[in-house]
């Protein structure tokens, strides 16, 4: 599994402004040629460039995977139906307060784990729109389980801090193995800095060689 460096705004929160799966990298409007191309071309995947809820925040907006996307009831008519044609796939409004969905839900093409904060009956919703067994937990304390937690069917990343039996539980769910790591010089808040599907993964520009150590051997080919 190839591991690449990348920044965002001149920043290394890349999770924060981008989103992918394995056919997709979804980008902000207005983000320049050349980085799109680059990132594309690590991620081996086209590019969309769109906005979610008038925003640039397109990483703790949407929930993705390779089934389906769940947008925030902010999102506008005209960003879910392009999502809808570009994608061709499950793209539906999750009609809950919490409008970072990004960092509500953490999926795979196997499980999600969704914040407890969502309500219960909204539950049925988001595994049918992703395809997925879904399990409600907090992880390493937080609600922000989709900020905690990275994954792809080849492994993932999860907060330095969560307990063994929930990184047990969690790894059942998602039906791959889950390690706990750091990103961007120790930041714990694993989603802010990560891009990964199963070609690849991208990371902060921040993040250390320790650290790319530990990714590598968490998302094993």
């Amino acid at each position: 599994m190839d591991i690449y460096k990348y920044d965002i705004y001149r920043g290394p929160n890349i999770g924060i402004y981008t989103k992918t799966n394995d056919s997709f990298v979804f980008l902000p409007n207005g983000f320049a040629k050349e980085k799109s191309d680059t990132l594309a071309k690590y991620l081996k995947t086209e590019i969309l460039i769109t906005s979610i809820a008038n925003t640039r925040l397109i990483g703790i907006m949407m929930a993705l995977n390779n089934n389906g996307i769940l947008l925030p009831s902010t999102a506008s008519e005209h960003e879910l139906q392009f999502l809808k044609k570009e994608t061709g796939l499950n793209v539906e409004i999750l009609d809950t307060k919490h409008n970072a969905l990004g960092n509500m839900i953490a999926t795979n093409d196997s499980g999600a784990i969704v914040s407890p904060s969502i309500p219960k009956e909204l539950l049925k919703k988001i595994q049918d729109v992703l395809g997925v067994e879904v399990l409600q937990k907090r992880v390493a304390g937080y609600h922000q389980v989709g900020a905690m937690l990275v994954s792809t069917s080849h492994g993932g990343i999860i907060h330095p801090e969560t307990d063994d039996d929930d990184i047990r539980i969690i790894s059942n769910v998602l039906k791959t193995e889950i390690e706990p790591a750091t990103i961007n010089g120790g930041i714990p808040f694993v989603g802010s800095g990560v891009l990964a599907n199963n070609n690849s993964v991208v990371v902060g520009s921040f993040t250390s060689g320790p650290e790319i150590m530990m990714l590598t051997r968490a998302f094993q080919s």
